[in-house]
C-alpha cells in the first residue's frame, strides 16, 4: 500500500462498506475543523477573489510563523508541490532520509534524479546539492532538532543547493519547525493543511522559502489553483488559534490512551506523533490483515515488516473497538 487512506483497497480484499470501517492507516486528525453550516454561494459560483488569496496566505504565514523575508505560496496539497521541486530545484546529486514518506524519493526518480537514500541525515554526502527531510519523520516520528537542520542548511546554501524540509506533522510537535528560524538559507518548507485539521479532501498545502523560488513556483501554479470553499476555509481554520492550542492538547492526550491500550496488548510503541503511533510486533502483517478481516485498517510496511502504523481511531467508543479487534485477532493468530 503505497498511502494510507484508501479504503477501496481495504473493501476490495476484505470487503465491508466504507461506514464499516475504522481507518487508522492515515495520519489525519479524525475530529475535523468545524465546517461553516453555509458558505455564500459566490464562494462556489464566483472565480477565486486575489484578495481572498492573500488573506489566506496572511493567516498562513502568521500561523506558521514565517519570516518576512520569505516567500509563502499556497497550492492544491502538499502532494502537488512536492512533485513540481525536481523542476524548480538546481542539477546535482539529490540525497533523502530514509525510511520515509516514499512520494519525496519517487517523485524525483521520475525525472531522472534517483536520490541517495541517508540512513543518517547527519551523514552528509560530501557533493549533495539537494538534501529531502520529512521532521517529524514519517513513519517513525524521529525529529532532527533545528540547531543541526540550521547547520545542514548552511552547508548546503554554500555549495548553491538547498535543504527541502516536509514538516506535515510539525503542527502537533511544538518547537519543531525551522520556519521562525530562517534567516537567508536555502531551505524549502512544505507545510500541510489538511492533516492537522482534519480536512484532506480540502486539498490545501502551502510551500515557504527564498522569494525567487517561491515566485518561480507562483509562476507555475498560476491563477485559480485553489477552489474559493478551500481559501475561505482555510483561511478561517488558520486564524482560529484557540481550535488549534484546545485541539493539540487533546491529541495528545488520546494518543496517550491510544499508546496504552497497544502496550496492553503487546504491541511495543516506538515512534511516532500526537497523530499516529508506530509500533513492534513480530508478525505486523498477519495481525494488519487480522484486523482487517474485522473491519479496522492499519498500515503495514514492506521494508520493515515488523512495523505497524496506525492512527487515532477518534474517540472511547472507537479506541474500545480497536482494544476488542486486538484481543480477538491475536486469538486467531
Amino acid at each position: 500500500m503505497e498511502h494510507g487512506g484508501d479504503l477501496s483497497v481495504a473493501m476490495e480484499r476484505f470487503g465491508g462498506e466504507p461506514g464499516d470501517w475504522l481507518d487508522l492507516s492515515t495520519g489525519i486528525n479524525p475530529y475535523s475543523y468545524p465546517l461553516p453550516a453555509s458558505l455564500p454561494l459566490s464562494t462556489w459560483t464566483a472565480l477565486p477573489a486575489k484578495s481572498a488569496l492573500e488573506r489566506l496566505v496572511a493567516a498562513a504565514r502568521q500561523t506558521y510563523r514565517v519570516p518576512d523575508q520569505l516567500g509563502l505560496v499556497a497550492a492544491p496539497g502538499t502532494q502537488i508541490l512536492l512533485s513540481l521541486l525536481p523542476n524548480l530545484l538546481p542539477d546535482g546529486p539529490v540525497a533523502i532520509a530514509s525510511p520515509t514518506y516514499s512520494s519525496h524519493k519517487k517523485v524525483w526518480a521520475r525525472e531522472g534524479r534517483e536520490p541517495v537514500e541517508l540512513s543518517s541525515i547527519y551523514a552528509l554526502p560530501a557533493d549533495a546539492r539537494i538534501v529531502l527531510l520529512v521532521n517529524p519523520n514519517n513513519p517513525d516520528g524521529q525529529l532532527v532538532d533545528v540547531k543541526s537542520l540550521l547547520e545542514i542548511a548552511r552547508t548546503l546554501t554554500e555549495r548553491g543547493g538547498y535543504l527541502v524540509l516536509d514538516e506535515a506533522f510539525a503542527d502537533v510537535v511544538p518547537g519543531a519547525s525551522i520556519l521562525p528560524h530562517l534567516g537567508g538559507e536555502n531551505v524549502l518548507v512544505l507545510r500541510s493543511f489538511g492533516k492537522f485539521f482534519g480536512l484532506a479532501g480540502l486539498r490545501l498545502g502551502f510551500l515557504a522559502g527564498p522569494k525567487e523560488a517561491t515566485s518561480r513556483l507562483s509562476g507555475v501554479l498560476e491563477s485559480w489553483c485553489l477552489s474559493g470553499p478551500a481559501l475561505e476555509i482555510g483561511t478561517a481554520a488558520l486564524k482560529d488559534s484557540s481550535w488549534q492550542e484546545a485541539m493539540t492538547r487533546q491529541l495528545v492526550d488520546e494518543m496517550a490512551d491510544l499508546t496504552l491500550t497497544l502496550s496492553q496488548h503487546g504491541l511495543s510503541v516506538f515512534g511516532g506523533t500526537p497523530l499516529y503511533a508506530l509500533a513492534g510486533l513480530r508478525n505486523a502483517k498477519g495481525l494488519h490483515e487480522a484486523l482487517a478481516r474485522r473491519r479496522i485498517w492499519t498500515r503495514v510496511f514492506d521494508y520493515a515488516p515488523t512495523w505497524m502504523r496506525l492512527g487515532l481511531p477518534g474517540g472511547a467508543d472507537k479506541l474500545e473497538r480497536l482494544s476488542e479487534a486486538l484481543a480477538d485477532a491475536q486469538k486467531e493468530l
